[in-house]
């Protein structure tokens, strides 16, 4: 399985090369499609969703398909992830896309699929890889999601923990010294990435992609 992590999309040279080195195509011979779905709970500006396609759009793809899985069902969404070499999983609400990946079906295909597909995430979409969502970071250190009160499985990709946004000035408790203390009880390996930064994961293999800051504890 081919996994690129991100917090916030191809957004600088390193990242995108580490995606069309997973694909092993270049950028005019690459299909993606972007699945927006964890955006649709948040409200207020999207400048931040704009900027994400506009990156893509950057890379010079073959094709750029949208499709939101809560929005059509299986036999207009599973053709569209078939026919892309790319499934690139916006941001949002991480509750809301997983209950979306569950409710749709994709959790189950999504194993086979990307055994020749490149899955990318970009925050929620990246945190859904996760083995759970892990209510308490959430909440503690994004403030989100603080109606919620079960846990939920994640996608089981990986056997740690992605944090996004370190160090952003919109998540004011995504510093080091919180994150340590929030994650003291968890006994897996807890990545924090900033903006400029992704985890490029094949297999069990992972490769830190950064032009920016990142650690990791639980290590």
């Amino acid at each position: 399985m081919k996994l690129l992590l991100t917090s916030s999309g191809l957004t600088n040279d390193s990242i995108a090369n580490a995606l069309f080195d997973l694909t092993g195509k270049k950028p005019e011979d690459t299909t993606l499609v972007f699945i927006p779905t964890a955006s649709n709970l948040e409200s207020g500006d999207k400048d931040w969703f704009i900027n994400d396609l506009l990156n893509l759009k950057k890379q010079n793809f073959k094709s750029i398909e949208i499709t939101d899985i809560s929005a059509v069902d299986e036999k207009t969404w599973k053709p569209s992830l078939e026919r892309s070499d790319v499934l690139f999983f916006e941001g949002g609400n991480t509750y809301h896309l997983m209950r979306w990946l569950n409710k749709s079906g994709l959790t189950k295909l999504l194993p086979s699929l990307l055994k020749d597909k490149v899955y990318v995430g970009v925050s929620a979409g990246s945190m859904v890889t996760n083995p759970d969502l892990r209510l308490k970071l959430s909440q503690q250190i994004y403030g989100e999601d603080m109606l919620e009160t079960e846990e939920m499985k994640g996608l089981g990709f990986v056997d740690f923990y992605f944090l996004p946004h370190l160090n952003s000035e919109w998540f004011k408790k995504m510093r080091k010294e919180n994150i340590e203390e929030v994650c003291r009880e968890i006994n897996k390996p807890v990545y924090a990435l900033d903006d400029e930064s992704a985890l490029k994961v094949v297999d069990d293999k992972i490769e830190v992609i950064s032009e920016g800051k990142w650690f990791v504890v639980n290590e």
